[in-house]
């Protein structure tokens, strides 16, 4: 699988990269918003993984951008926002899963595993 992360902390970028290639997914990588949105629309993955802290646009924002023409499309966001709300803004932004970090690598796969069968992780 097409696996599109956007992820601005490069030590996240590289375990989270390591682990999907792990399991055998390809890895596009992108480290801020716009080019999250620009590869998400030119290469079309089949999952994004969305940092939602990032130095251009936030990844609600960059969420939003992309359902704009990719309706389908499984977005699970990674986050160290956990306060109470959080998670409903980022369904709300259009995200269908959520992570707190720090991440779990085996968590990641099985919440991974579940949105592509059209559950909630």
């Amino acid at each position: 699988m097409k696996v599109l992360v956007i992820e601005d902390n490069p030590q996240n970028m590289k375990l989270i990269g390591y682990v999907l290639k792990k399991y055998g997914h390809e890895v596009i990588e992108a480290s801020g918003g716009l080019e999250g949105v620009k590869k998400a629309i030119n290469l079309q993955p089949e999952l994004i993984l969305m940092d939602i802290q990032l130095p251009d646009i936030d990844g609600l924002e960059a969420t939003r951008r992309i359902r704009k023409t990719m309706l389908n499309i499984p977005i699970i966001a990674i986050t160290s926002y956990a306060m109470a709300g959080d998670r409903e803004k980022v369904i709300a932004a259009g995200c269908n899963g959520y992570f707190e970090k720090p991440i779990n690598p085996l968590a990641i796969m099985k919440d991974i595993e579940k949105v592509i069968q059209g559950r909630k992780p």
